[in-house]
């Protein structure tokens, strides 16, 4: 039995972060990107996050590897703006997507934050075609003021160490 299995019933009554809880702001998160709100997306992270991506599979400390993504503030504000300003050919004109996420697992947690790992799969469609990305997700939130924020979110593509195509939107 795992430590949040043992203490899962009096952590749910103390407030801190359920799985439903949890999937409910995973569920958010797709819907703002697939929406192109990526003004609300950022207002999600807490300043000090990391959206990562990596390129390795198992790499372990992913600050001294090579990613599609290594993202603090700053670099998800400018990812943002380069999305929204037309002037990036990769996102000119921008791709119409869906996310589905699925198959959350609590991996870890304690009285203000909590894993989460989940399944995503990512539909987009661009110049009359469609492709498809799937990859395993890992995010890390926090309560902060009564809201729950991103910490960290990883994605590794099932392909990652594979050639990926230019990639106009946020995975």
């Amino acid at each position: 039995m795992s430590t949040l299995e043992k203490i899962g019933p009096a952590i749910a009554r103390e407030g801190v972060i359920t799985l439903q809880e949890a999937a409910e702001f995973i569920w958010r998160e797709a819907e703002l990107l697939d929406r192109q709100e990526y003004q609300e997306w950022l207002s999600l992270w807490l300043d000090e996050g990391l959206y990562i991506v990596p390129i390795e599979r198992d790499q372990g400390d992913n600050a001294a590897k090579l990613n599609v993504l290594y993202d603090d503030a700053e670099m998800r504000k400018a990812r943002v703006k380069r999305l929204k300003s037309g002037f990036s050919i990769s996102s000119a004109p921008s791709a119409r997507t869906v996310r589905t996420t699925s198959r959350f697992v609590l991996s870890a947690g304690d009285e203000a934050s909590v894993e989460v790992r989940c399944a995503q799969h990512i539909v987009e469609y661009k110049f009359e075609r469609t492709r498809v990305l799937a990859g395993d997700a890992t995010y890390r939130l926090v309560r902060r003021a009564g809201e729950l924020k991103m910490e960290r979110k990883e994605v590794l593509l099932i392909n990652s160490d594979d050639a990926l195509w230019g990639v106009g939107y946020l995975i």
